[in-house]
């Protein structure tokens, strides 16, 4: 039986998805590089090692990583000071009814614990969750299947008793590795080929989850 719900956050109960869709672009226009919307569009939720390796091999060995990510970090602050950060539509009901539901709810991020921390009391999330996993408590980001790996540990849980919500591709390769059933609720982009066949179920929109874990 799924006893567990693990979310993600980006794109999944805030909208920001949309602003790292722009700043990545942006930041490496100041360091002189050009990214494609594309290009832009894979990073979603890319953890490292993964997405030095993956900026380097379209950039080349000198991509200076570091400087560049921290230019893209301070423009989605400066972004979400300008224009807010939003819940994703259903929030609030949703985890309100899986708590109520007996669910043990946690959060699996890219971010790192800080900043996560941050977020979810700026837009009143925080209580919500039993647990909070991020990038910089496991060895590798998503895809690998680490955070997962370790949400599921920390909760007590095999991976086939949890649930797992997601918005992009890299998320749920790291939430199905993991062993995770995978809920997917687009945002940026829809099921496509390479994850079909990982997830468990697609829904409009995270009031969808409530009906669906109903049914078991």
């Amino acid at each position: 039986m799924v006893v567990n719900i693990i979310f993600d956050l980006d794109g999944t109960l805030i909208d920001t998805e949309k602003y790292y869709r722009k700043a990545w672009p942006m930041a490496l226009a100041h360091f002189g590089y050009e990214m494609s919307d594309a290009r832009s569009l894979q990073m979603r939720s890319l953890g490292r090692p993964h997405s030095p390796r993956q900026l380097r091999e379209w950039y080349g060995q000198d991509f200076d990583y570091p400087a560049v990510r921290e230019y893209r970090k301070q423009l989605i602050e400066d972004m979400i000071a300008k224009d807010g950060m939003d819940l994703k539509p259903g929030a609030v009901e949703t985890l309100t009814k899986l708590r109520d539901m007996g669910y043990t709810v946690a959060m699996a991020t890219a971010n790192e614990y800080d900043r996560a921390e941050r977020y979810l009391k700026k837009i009143g999330l925080f209580e919500y969750f039993d647990k909070i996993i991020c990038a910089n408590m496991v060895e590798s980001g998503k895809p690998a299947p680490d955070i997962y790996s370790y949400a599921c540990s920390e909760l007590g849980a095999d991976a086939s008793e949890c649930y797992a919500v997601e918005d992009s591709p890299n998320g749920v390769k790291s939430a199905f590795l993991a062993g995770c059933k995978v809920i997917f609720v687009p945002d940026q982009t829809d099921v496509d080929d390479e994850i079909r066949d990982m997830i468990y179920a697609r829904v409009d929109s995270l009031t969808d989850i409530i009906s669906l874990v109903a049914k078991g």
